[in-house]
């Protein structure tokens, strides 16, 4: 039987893909386009149409060796969804060139991606429920590139003595993952328990859920709509380059900063883990200490956090100091800490059918604010 070539689309929020030749359904060949201004390439995201329902379809990223990480796709598998609700991993294999992944669809249409998506519409919804549901407040709103607005959301009274955390998420557009965990940090202040009710009685929460809404849009994997990386560019943000950070670091030198996370994912290392700001020049004994109560106190409060793998250590006062992470850390001699999570799963608790999730993020960011509350009154 005859079969007909597939409709592959990505023209809509985050999609990503170049449609090479879908006249195969057992081999559609497809590649991935890379960020605006900018050669990085890594995320994916695009609906399928026209499937035959218990047929295998075949899809392959053609140039998956040439991408930002391409030692990421070994071990990875893509995730998939009927509904844009539910998502699963689908087996998938990189053979040196291509990322390939087929299945036997369930539905005559599916949606692929690098990672669950976390789309505008739903960062809107989440700050209206921060706003109505959780007791935050909008403190300043700050805009992008192409005019896409950065809520500054404080959960707070702001009174003299009162410590200030900061979160931050998705500089990184394609790191989506970062935006599931702010998320569930929303969820835990709408809950409101006696735990967080005792952090909030000595510090102030300042959330910016989303840094980088236009390379979202755009499905980006690094930067923003004038090609720049954000967390490369915390030393000379420029209003017109990388207006999102000038925002920030505006906003950080009016209410000061006692603690400060900065949420992303990381391509290659299957584990959640830190990186701190032990190279810089400024780096003190506090710093070293707060950094190793942190991560022994999440260690020991979920499995999803450990501490064996992640990135080499800065030696000393050689960090780049263009990143967040250590910019803040330095400029306030607070605990700076950027948290990553997998796009893989996480080895040490592997979820076959999902891999590392929106959820599994969303769980972290609740175990991180308990740790933070545990941590407050030795901040300074």
């Amino acid at each position: 039987m005859t079969q007909n070539a597939l409709s592959v689309t990505c023209d809509f929020d985050s999609g990503n893909i170049v449609v090479l030749d879908a006249s195969n359904p057992q081999n559609v060949q497809l590649a991935i386009r890379p960020d605006t201004r900018s050669a990085h390439f890594q995320w994916f995201h695009f609906k399928v149409d026209g499937m035959q329902v218990g047929e295998p379809h075949a899809f392959s990223l053609t140039n998956a060796s040439e991408s930002s990480y391409n030692r990421a796709w070994t071990g990875y598998n893509a995730a998939a969804s009927y509904d844009q609700k539910t998502w699963f991993r689908v087996p998938s294999e990189f053979d040196g060139k291509a990322l390939n992944f087929a299945l036997s669809s369930e539905q005559p249409q599916i949606w692929f991606a690098y990672f669950e998506p976390y789309s505008r519409q739903r960062h809107d919804w989440l700050v209206d429920q921060a706003l109505h549901h959780a007791g935050t407040q909008l403190l300043a709103t700050g805009s992008s590139c192409e005019g896409r607005s950065l809520a500054l959301l404080r959960k707070g009274d702001g009174a003299p003595g009162k410590r200030k955390i900061w979160i931050i998420a998705q500089q990184h557009p394609g790191e989506h993952m970062a935006e599931w965990f702010m998320e569930g940090v929303i969820e835990r202040l709408q809950e409101n328990d006696a735990q967080l009710q005792a952090l909030l009685a000595s510090a102030d929460l300042y959330l910016v859920p989303h840094m980088n809404p236009d390379g979202s849009f755009h499905g980006h994997l690094r930067t923003n709509a004038q090609g720049q990386d954000l967390n490369r560019a915390w030393q000379d943000s420029t209003p017109e380059l990388s207006p999102e950070v000038s925002f920030v670091k505006e906003q950080m030198e009016k209410y000061g900063v006692d603690l400060f996370l900065d949420v992303h994912g990381d391509e290659e290392i299957p584990y959640v883990f830190t990186a701190a700001c032990e190279g810089n020049p400024g780096y003190t004994d506090k710093q070293m200490a707060l950094e190793d109560d942190f991560r022994t106190r999440l260690s020991g409060l979920t499995v999803d956090f450990q501490t064996r793998f992640g990135y080499p250590k800065a030696q000393p006062g050689k960090a780049n100091m263009n990143l967040a992470c250590n910019s803040v850390g330095e400029r306030y001699k607070c605990l700076s800490l950027t948290l990553e999570m997998p796009f893989k799963d996480n080895d040490d608790a592997p979820d076959l059918v999902t891999g590392w999730s929106g959820k599994r993020s969303k769980q972290l960011a609740r175990d991180v604010l308990s740790v933070m509350g545990q941590m407050v009154c030795v901040l300074r």
